[in-house]
């Protein structure tokens, strides 16, 4: 298990404070955000589709951490593809998405959330570890070192899974509308775009990577096995 024996909660980042707090850390938004319905259209129509794809990747009975709190039911879909002998840990630096997810994973006694930074080490090693739409949502230095623990975080011959936006097509229909929604709502989003996944970081190395894009190559699924 993670180390989540600390007294001290880890304050919220200021980038996540000052860009995302409408979205994020206000329980007058956090509720509404949470429906599917809502998940569903900011992706286009293809949350469901995105999550069951992130989801196939991972085995009933496995230790899986989940980076972060997702909105929609993204969780409780993990939780029951790894069954009762499996673990799910959720780990966000936000104490509101905690008691959401919590909340939402209640039926699941072997799955657990936690309040914890991801720029800092993890403290714990699992079969695979998930993260979904994290990375686009974090500036570019706080992203490395995110990618860079969640990496050290698997075991050898274990898997990560990254699901996140990738650079849509030229033709894409959407990428003008895309354009606007990076800018002035995903400010981080664009350094994400300009990166590969796979090569972000020198641990990145030791993983033997795999890539599939979706919706006119506007989404990714980038999966590393730990060699």
């Amino acid at each position: 298990m993670p180390n989540t024996t600390s007294a001290v909660t880890p304050p919220v980042p200021d980038y996540l404070r000052d860009t995302y707090t409408w979205a994020y850390l206000d329980h007058r938004t956090v509720p509404w955000l949470d429906q599917p319905v809502v998940v569903s259209a900011i992706l286009w129509g293809n949350a469901s589709r995105l999550m069951n794809s992130a989801v196939s990747e991972f085995s009933a009975g496995q230790r899986v951490l989940q980076a972060a709190a997702v909105y929609g039911d993204f969780s409780q879909r993990l939780a029951r593809r790894l069954g009762g002998d499996g673990q799910l840990t959720v780990l966000d630096v936000a104490s509101i998405q905690i008691a959401n997810t919590r909340r939402k994973l209640a039926p699941w006694p072997s799955a657990s959330a936690h309040v914890a930074d991801l720029t800092e080490p993890v403290g714990a090693t699992f079969d695979a570890v998930c993260c979904f739409f994290l990375l686009h949502e974090v500036p570019p230095h706080a992203r490395q070192r995110i990618v860079s623990n969640l990496l050290n975080a698997v075991e050898p011959g274990g898997k990560i899974v990254f699901v996140d936006y990738h650079r849509p097509r030229g033709w894409h229909p959407m990428r003008p509308i895309m354009a606007l929604v990076f800018r002035y709502l995903e400010p981080f989003a664009n350094s994400l775009l300009a990166d590969s996944i796979e090569t972000l970081v020198p641990e990145s190395a030791d993983f033997v990577w795999t890539k599939k894009t979706f919706f006119g190559g506007l989404y990714q699924k980038v999966v590393g096995v730990r060699r």
